[in-house]
């Protein structure tokens, strides 16, 4: 069945948001969902935000001239339902240095009941037999006016969120997997506050770059950092200026011997290319003149050293129980610990209880496997 769009108030003009802000104050919780934009733009931006407050939906213009920190201000002290918040979370935290209080993420739960299908649409439809669009899900939603197709869409976001939640809840309450599922949102929302990872000095090492060790390396820092810079003056994502096999093949080919000229010979940047082809002449330029030697160089990390021979038999050991207990909880295997953390675990078994959560160490505690490797 397809769904029908609750009624909803669109703020989108300075002053506008007075009700909804006098209408967080009168409740305890908020059910919220943002839409973005990282396809359009070098950035990503928050587009809008979507509310359901005491029943009432609110979407919010979130590329409007509107003072928001009094709504973060006061977003922040409400429990707040969301789905699959991570995203969310840490984009608010990166660009508004939101921090949330407590939350209940949909997502989250779903995956404690070993749910198939987790997306929003589908446990829509399982639940409420409701078919969502996905038309609007690759929508360019920092193009103005929205269209009421799409707000309509962004409404559904959220309005079926509480109800949601009280079945999950029920259904978790069952199986006395509410306290994992606060566990989990707690690590989310701590997670969220480191925000996303800053820029990494080695990432213009794309694709088999490790293959290169003459010119073709200077010429693929000098064109990567090229593309970064070109992309953010013109506001558009890296990959719409040239993809990641463009820049390779000028690396391959200067690290073949070939001529500048060569390099440039093939080169088509679409409709671009006669605005930006001299300054990519400047960038194979200087990439040829750099000294593989004065580029930065990967730090090794000394806990990625390989597992002894023992630590490889610990680690198999307790995968094979976990992949018993998950069984027996019907659990997706890497919910209680994945592959990264079990080595970390047969590495350094004292470590357990800062690498899972309570409830997951616990259930690796517990396995026979840990306490002969443990105590070994």
């Amino acid at each position: 069945m397809k769904p029908t769009a609750p009624a909803y108030q669109l703020l989108d003009q300075p002053g506008q948001l007075a009700p909804l802000l006098d209408a967080i104050d009168r409740v305890d919780e908020v059910a919220l969902d943002t839409e973005a934009d990282n396809m359009n733009c070098y950035r990503t931006k928050i587009c809008l935000l979507q509310f359901l407050v005491d029943g009432k939906v609110y979407l919010v213009d979130a590329l409007a001239p509107l003072n928001f920190a009094p709504l973060y201000e006061k977003l922040a002290t409400k429990h707040l339902i969301m789905h699959g918040s991570d995203y969310d979370l840490r984009l608010l935290h990166d660009l508004n240095r939101f921090e949330c209080k407590s939350m209940f993420d949909t997502m989250l739960a779903a995956q404690l009941l070993n749910r198939q299908r987790v997306g929003l649409a589908a446990l829509m439809e399982d639940y409420f037999g409701l078919i969502m669009s996905k038309e609007s899900q690759k929508a360019n939603w920092s193009k103005r006016p929205l269209t009421q197709k799409l707000l309509d869409y962004a409404s559904l976001d959220v309005w079926h969120l509480p109800e949601l939640r009280n079945l999950l809840t029920k259904e978790l309450r069952k199986l006395d997997r509410v306290d994992w599922l606060e566990q989990q949102c707690r690590r989310q929302i701590e997670a969220a506050q480191t925000g996303f990872p800053s820029g990494d000095e080695n990432a213009w090492r794309i694709g088999k770059s490790e293959k290169l060790r003459g010119r073709g390396l200077g010429v693929l820092h000098s064109v990567w950092h090229w593309r970064e810079a070109t992309a953010e003056r013109l506001d558009t994502p890296p990959f719409k200026v040239c993809n990641n096999k463009l820049l390779l093949t000028m690396a391959q080919h200067a690290e073949n011997g070939d001529s500048e000229a060569t390099i440039l010979a093939s080169i088509n940047l679409g409709r671009r290319h006669s605005r930006l082809i001299k300054s990519l002449t400047a960038a194979v330029h200087q990439g040829l003149e750099t000294d593989p030697a004065s580029l930065p160089r990967r730090q090794r990390n000394r806990d990625h050293r390989p597992l002894t021979p023992n630590e490889l038999a610990f680690q198999d050991r307790l995968k094979a129980g976990r992949d018993q207990i998950a069984t027996k909880l019907n659990l997706e295997p890497t919910l209680i610990a994945n592959r990264s953390q079990l080595a970390q675990i047969a590495r350094s078994p004292e470590q357990l209880d800062e690498l899972l959560l309570p409830w997951q160490a616990g259930l690796i505690r517990d396995l026979p496997a840990f306490a002969q490797g443990a105590n070994a």
